[in-house]
């Protein structure tokens, strides 16, 4: 989870194909309405999200006991309540990607994607950093950025 730009696509990815996890990218749940205002650069706001969230906590309980990877945003510690809705309390282990902005925005800045980076600042003025999340510097090396979190996937 974190901000556009942090990595929770490539982290994810990388994780999924390491330990043999399903990937599920969060974007891919947005309704084409929040696409689009997206694309138009205006921030999506709590109603906007209610639908994507659910949608995702949908497909997570579908597949409960499998063991999935997730790039959300989960910005507010509200969203992310509505993410684990009815999922069982260790089912989920919170992965917390940051950066500084500079650093954001210039990953923005160089990949093909409906966020534009213009919406950076609102996302990071929405961001309630969870508590509960491990915290990882996403300017760390993927293959360094998953040795730090193999003890709490149970991964060799």
């Amino acid at each position: 989870m974190g901000v556009s730009g942090c990595g929770k696509t490539t982290v994810g990815k990388a994780i999924a194909s390491r330990f043999n996890y399903t990937f599920l990218e969060g974007d891919a749940f947005h309704p084409k309405e929040n696409v689009r205002k997206m694309k138009a650069g205006v921030p999506l706001n709590d109603h906007d999200r209610l639908p994507w969230l659910k949608k995702i906590n949908a497909q997570l309980k579908s597949d409960l006991g499998q063991k999935q990877v997730l790039a959300c945003s989960a910005l507010k510690k509200e969203y992310r309540t509505l993410l684990s809705e009815d999922l069982p309390v260790d089912s989920i282990l919170w992965i917390y990607l940051h950066a500084e902005f500079e650093v954001l925005k210039k990953r923005m800045e160089k990949r093909s994607h409906f966020m534009p980076v213009g919406l950076l600042q609102s996302q990071l003025d929405t961001l309630e950093p969870p508590r509960e999340a491990i915290k990882l510097d996403s300017t760390l090396a993927i293959e360094t950025m998953i040795e730090q979190l193999k003890p709490q996937l149970n991964a060799n």
